[in-house]
């Protein structure tokens, strides 16, 4: 159902199924999925691709150009997912000609005024809490959760199943599947609640634990640390994709206790 008092481009693609509230104002350039509810006084601009199932609730605005000097007018996008809620006056900018889109990714859940800047790419079942201030370039990786009033440096990336604390400064890359909190921000403990709920065995946890122990409590540099768990800990999946995120923290990662 599209209102007659909502304003919906005839050029914008809408998919079946679709309810658009009044007031509701739909550019051209702009791709609705099925089954998507778009509530009163939202604004879906130039460049949009909004997904299935996908909830938009009132007063956000998505796809607004970047707040960037740089930009040029160059027909970047802003891509939310499927499934994806976008909760009260949350702004979603698109991208520049650094990655050409922000992409919000499938069964994420942004609240109430948090911005996400030109050029981040989010992945799935990620959780940004209300008023949270995401800066251009920045990474989140699946199921990441970050809680209301922190904000970001540009460029860093926030690692899958980390768990980021309320009012956090997030100015170094936060590696997966830890939690962080405190100024500055640094290394608290492994996400135990989230993995477990995630379906990580009890031996899958433990030996994450076993890695960031000799990483951020044992007091070595980054350089002997790695060594010590290449030298230590079993070869698994989570090792791998610890040891690749830390290589590629061009800026670093976080403290540790």
């Amino acid at each position: 159902m599209i209102s007659k008092l909502a304003h919906v481009s005839p050029k914008a693609q809408i998919g079946a199924n679709v309810t658009i509230e009044p007031f509701a104002n739909i550019y051209d350039d702009v791709v609705i999925g099925d089954g998507t509810w778009i509530g009163s006084n939202t604004v879906i601009m130039d460049g949009t691709r909004i997904g299935k199932n996908c909830k938009i609730f009132p007063g956000a605005v998505l796809g607004g150009i970047p707040q960037d000097l740089k930009f040029n007018g160059e027909n970047s996008l802003a891509e939310i997912g499927d499934n994806t809620v976008i909760r009260e006056y949350a702004t979603i900018n698109r991208g520049t000609v650094d990655r050409m889109v922000t992409r919000v990714g499938k069964n994420c859940l942004i609240m109430a005024y948090a911005h996400i800047a030109h050029d981040c790419l989010i992945g799935d079942h990620v959780i940004v809490a209300s008023y949270v201030g995401i800066t251009g370039h920045v990474t989140i990786e699946d199921y990441a959760i970050i809680e209301g009033l922190s904000g970001t440096q540009q460029f860093i990336t926030i690692g899958a199943h980390s768990f980021v604390a309320g009012g956090s400064l997030m100015r170094k890359s936060v590696p997966p599947f830890i939690r962080v909190a405190r100024e500055p921000l640094q290394y608290i403990g492994v996400n135990i609640v989230g993995l477990t709920r995630r379906g990580f065995s009890k031996e899958a946890i433990k030996n994450i634990e076993d890695i960031y122990r000799i990483i951020f409590v044992r007091s070595y540099n980054m350089t002997k640390a790695i060594e010590v768990v290449m030298d230590e800990c079993p070869d698994t999946p989570e090792r791998k994709q610890i040891l690749h995120f830390i290589a590629n923290a061009k800026d670093g990662v976080v403290k540790g206790i």
